[in-house]
């Protein structure tokens, strides 16, 4: 059973920084296409950053250049470092997963993913 589980949010003022992490079990991150979302009150869930199983990464316009996709295959677990933060970047960050290869266009759609984690939480004061 795949089990995917975030961890690392919190309640920051902005200009500050995360790192959220996703550890998986029954999964293997060495091949495969990840990503991390996020979902703000009221609004719809976005793709921020994906990474395919050629090591390249993807990032949303409002994102780039605060936050880095990496992943540890060793642990098993995928990181989201965030810095800068901002207000808008207050929500809900999800860590998804698929055991396909996916193509770069597609690696913020979330339509494309089948493995989900549960959520952790990210607040960011002015």
């Amino acid at each position: 059973q795949v089990q995917l589980v975030e961890s690392g949010g919190g309640s920051v003022q902005a200009g500050g920084s995360l790192k959220l992490s996703c550890a998986a079990s029954g999964y293997s991150y060495s091949r495969s296409a990840l990503a991390w979302f996020r979902q703000a009150p009221g609004k719809e869930r976005e793709g921020v950053a994906g990474l395919d199983d050629f090591g390249v990464t993807r990032y949303a316009d409002s994102v780039k250049g605060r936050f880095t996709i990496s992943q540890d295959n060793a642990k098993n677990t995928l990181y989201l470092q965030i810095n800068s933060l901002k207000p808008e970047d207050t929500a809900m960050y999800y860590c998804a997963a698929r055991n396909r290869r996916l193509s770069w266009s597609y690696l913020l759609q979330e339509e494309y993913y089948a493995y989900w984690g549960q959520g952790t939480q990210v607040t960011v004061s002015s």
